[in-house]
């Protein structure tokens, strides 16, 4: 009765323009008769209110005077949202535009296409955050080259299992996107993928150990049997030039080839769905538009808070599902959901840098993305590379990447993303999370001081040649790794993609980096069967499943006749090859 009164006592406010000397009287008074009953109020809805009205008579008093009277406090909110619900509705409601919402969004699309979507952009423009091409190495991440996907076991082994598990992702991902060539979705798949070399390449007598027992471990498996591996310095020079000219010839150094490999520019790719989207009827993409708050109804339905950036105007949604897949900003609109399950999440932003080679005749002679190996002690997203890129056509040389810092969540974000991501929920997490991590922090201390010419030495390693003068430093995206609770570490963080269901499956959040955009099929199927799982046992949904994935419910990686049909037909339809 309490909350309805409440309730009510802000609508006249609002409707009846009550000035705010009266409201403060009223305020200072109702705080004293209901201030030892409010604490009792448990409704998650209005929590966060009441707890600042329980502080005292006083505190309520100013703080609810301040609350009720601002032009875009959750009151004013709550009272429209009420009035104007019905209106916009919709079945499904997307946030971001980057590789992970446009998947999402294709599926649903072929899945139920008389779903109302709606989806919501803070950016004037689609995908020009984490999937943007220059935001990130377009590694279509198969684990043929990158290091750290296969560790060493305390007996000396190589555990292969994520690998396997990565490789096998990657083959979906091509699946799904050959079925959006052959329907002509992707019209030009040239512009999107295109097989580059992955190379991993070590020196020093343990990393060659490691590296051959890799390449040992791996090769046994079908997803890898095509994996070369050699020792010999002129086999070397020709799978990486660059790499092999002005090296010292007695240094014990090694390398695997990967001709599968692929750079993948994910900004095109999810442009290209994006416009499939939006000749639907039933699909609405508004861009410029920020996500402001998101709450839960009585009656089990979202409602979503929007602020139209260009008129300033708000607006406000309601629909049974949620997908918050908007990069480093998912995290504090995970918080602004509430929901128990993200309770204890927080992140930690680093920036990325690439060196960018501006030689031509240098850019020409190096096709290949060629990973090392991480330092000893140094974090797993330290480990560099030397990359060819093919974006809008033109072929580019990079790399790094280099860490930096910003309190930035996006790189189009706010300096204050960090410090209000802050609660008391997670401060414990973040905490441990830096005192068991120190190598991180050592790493990114070192790295954010570091000089043109400190770049260009770690260059040199993988590129002896290298001239200073040729090569510019340009930014990156901005990436928030996940920091979680946990019973024994108080605080881990986490490398790699997760997300966040709410238990009913009605809200998801993806969270995390690499190698998310080249798993994002994977991980996107995923969502559908926790969300979705009744319609996902459907006949209608397991035949439209298997349009859009031919391997749809079998396994890749312990199936090696289905993963080489697989093959062949990616090859066909995305490279344009008859193999």
């Amino acid at each position: 009765m309490l909350y309805i009164f409440l309730e009510f006592f802000y609508v006249v406010v609002k409707v009846n323009k009550i000035d705010g000397t009266n409201v403060k009287r009223k305020a200072g008074i109702l705080s004293i008769k209901i201030k030892s009953k409010l604490t009792k109020i448990k409704h998650p809805s209005v929590k966060y209110d009441f707890e600042l009205y329980a502080k005292g008579g006083w505190i309520f008093f100013s703080l609810f005077c301040t609350f009720v009277t601002s032009k875009n406090s959750f009151c004013t909110q709550t009272t429209v949202m009420k009035i104007s619900k019905e209106a916009y509705y919709s079945d499904v409601i997307l946030i971001g535009t980057g590789i992970m919402s446009a998947t999402l969004g294709t599926f649903l699309r072929k899945l139920e296409p008389n779903w109302t979507m709606r989806i919501f952009e803070r950016m004037d423009r689609v995908a020009i955050e984490s999937s943007e091409a220059w935001n990130n190495a377009g590694t279509g991440h198969a684990a043929f080259c990158e290091l750290n996907y296969t560790p060493e076991k305390p007996d000396g082994s190589i555990s292969i299992s994520k690998a396997v598990k990565i490789a096998e992702s990657f083959e979906v991902s091509k699946e799904f996107w050959a079925s959006l060539v052959e329907q002509n979705i992707i019209q030009n798949p040239e512009n999107i993928i295109q097989h580059i070399p992955h190379i991993s390449f070590v020196w020093g007598e343990e990393d060659v150990n490691f590296l051959r027992k890799r390449y040992e471990a791996l090769s046994k498996h079908h997803l890898f049997s095509a994996m070369q591996y050699s020792e010999t310095p002129s086999v070397l020079a020709e799978w990486m030039p660059l790499i092999l000219e002005g090296r010292d010839p007695s240094e014990t150094i090694a390398g695997t080839h990967m001709a599968l490999g692929t750079d993948v520019n994910f900004g095109t790719l999810s442009r290209s769905m994006f416009q499939y989207l939006e000749h639907s009827d039933e699909v609405e993409l508004r861009l410029h538009h920020e996500v402001e708050d998101i709450k839960r109804r009585f009656d089990g339905l979202w409602e979503l808070s929007i602020k139209d950036l260009d008129s300033g105007d708000m607006h406000y949604f309601t629909t049974r599902f949620v997908f918050i897949g908007a990069g480093g900003g998912s995290l504090p609109l995970l918080e602004k959901a509430d929901i128990p399950e993200g309770h204890g999440y927080g992140g930690f932003p680093i920036s990325g840098q690439w060196l960018v080679c501006n030689k031509p005749d240098i850019i020409a002679r190096h096709h290949a993305k060629v990973y090392g190996k991480a330092k000893v002690g140094s974090p797993p997203m330290s480990v560099p590379h030397l990359d060819t890129r093919l974006i809008e056509g033109q072929q580019a040389l990079l790399f790094g990447p280099f860490a930096g810092f910003s309190t930035k969540f996006l790189k189009h974000g706010s300096y204050l993303d960090l410090p209000f991501s802050v609660k008391w929920g997670n401060i414990m997490p973040l905490v441990f999370a830096g005192v068991h991590n120190m190598p991180l922090t050592k790493y990114l201390v070192k790295q954010v001081v570091q000089s043109h010419e400190d770049r260009m030495a770690a260059l040199k390693e993988y590129f002896p040649n290298a001239k200073s003068e040729d090569w510019t430093l340009q930014q990156a995206g901005q990436r928030v790794q996940v920091i979680k609770k946990d019973e024994t570490e108080g605080g881990v963080l986490e490398f790699g993609t997760e997300v966040v269901y709410a238990k009913d499956g009605t809200l998801a959040t993806l969270l995390g980096a690499s190698p998310g955009a080249s798993t994002s099929v994977s991980i996107m199927i995923d969502v559908l069967s926790k969300c979705f799982p009744d319609e996902m046992a459907t006949t209608q949904w397991q035949k439209k499943m298997l349009k859009l994935i031919p391997s749809f419910g079998q396994s890749l990686a312990k199936d090696a006749v289905l993963c080489e049909k697989t093959r062949k037909r990616t090859e066909r339809v995305l490279f344009k090859t008859n193999k």
